[in-house]
């Protein structure tokens, strides 16, 4: 999917174009490897100060595009640019110096900060690492970074396990912030939180970004919080994006079946709406990412699906300014219903 087709930002934060991912693993037979096509061709960018949302069900390859992204992994194929600067061939100095703008969020709070570490040490650490504050400095600044999320000096000396599950994500996101970042990748960072708990943190990364002009790549699975906080919305099924668009625009008009199939599984309070739903669900489970379907690997669960759906893949559609589907029944009328 040409990253272009997607958006019209002349100059964005960042862009990926034709991502690929594949993982050797071992096969069931003794001397046998399979490939596991966890990310293929995705492609989007993410604008200064904005928030792209990316969703889609567990094993969709959402988590491995985050850190394909900041460089964690490389991608077998594809081309990634931040800020006008190719990553897959920065040096190793330049590297360094790119990792400071780009920062992430963890879904685990507990799991992403080390048990041994005092806040001060947690938050301070990314500070000693770049070389951007020690001493007397580097505290003031963990303060700063501390009451900026709502923490203060008090909590310095203590330990993670002295923190409620809320708390210690804002630990997480103060750590983040501490390099200035431009970008933050916020990889499932509130699902793992109460839902009041959540509302909290996803204002105060709002909030943040407001301030400090920050740009999200926003990583969730709750359609709800995606779009709350998305300005774009891409949604993935088995390694490939299939739709993508403004936020609202797709929530309110999807146009992939599964979207669609997202869209009505969101809970209703109305159990006739929330019955209606489950009809409209897809059957099964995703196919393996080691042997996706041909065609378009959604029809094997998709109720509109025709011939065409089972031997050619889908090309993205471009549906408006801004908006794209991979399905060839993108244009098809909206009383087509998916029960």
């Amino acid at each position: 999917m040409p990253a272009d087709a997607l958006t019209d930002d002349a100059a964005p934060l960042l862009r990926a174009e034709g991502l690929v991912k594949h993982f050797r693993v071992r096969g069931a037979l003794p001397g046998r490897r399979s490939v596991v096509q966890a990310v293929q061709d995705v492609s989007f960018t993410i604008a200064r100060g904005r928030t792209l949302g990316l969703v889609g069900e567990s094993g969709s390859g959402k988590s491995t595009v985050a850190r394909l992204l900041l460089r964690l992994l490389d991608p077998t194929a594809g081309q990634i640019t931040f800020d006008g600067t190719d990553l897959l061939r920065a040096s190793r100095r330049d590297l360094r110096a790119l990792r400071r703008r780009m920062q992430i969020v963890f879904q685990d709070p507990f799991g992403s900060l080390n048990p041994r570490m005092t806040v001060l040490q947690a938050v301070g650490e990314p500070l000693e690492v770049h070389r951007l504050a020690t001493g007397a400095a580097r505290r003031d600044r963990v303060v700063e970074l501390l009451e900026r999320v709502g923490l203060d000096a008090r909590d310095l000396g203590k330990h993670p396990h002295q923190f409620s599950g809320g708390q210690a994500q804002r630990i997480g996101i103060a750590r983040a912030l501490a390099t200035d970042p431009d970008l933050i990748v916020c990889d499932e960072a509130v699902s793992a939180l109460d839902v009041s708990v959540q509302a909290q943190v996803l204002n105060l990364l709002k909030g943040l970004q407001r301030e400090l002009g920050l740009s999200y790549l926003f990583i969730a699975h709750d359609l709800n919080v995606v779009r709350y906080m998305a300005d774009e919305l891409c949604v993935m099924y088995l390694g490939q994006i299939v739709e993508r668009g403004d936020g609202d625009a797709v929530f309110d008009d999807p146009r992939h079946p599964y979207t669609r199939m997202l869209v009505d599984a969101i809970p209703d309070p109305d159990p006739l709406v929330a019955r209606a739903a489950e009809r409209g669900a897809a059957d099964g489970e995703p196919a393996s990412p080691s042997n996706p379907p041909p065609g378009c690997r959604f029809h094997p669960r998709c109720p509109l699906a025709i011939e065409r759906c089972r031997t050619e893949v889908p090309p993205a559609r471009q549906l408006g300014p801004g908006r794209v589907a991979a399905c060839h029944l993108a244009d098809a009328p909206r009383e087509v219903t998916l029960a």
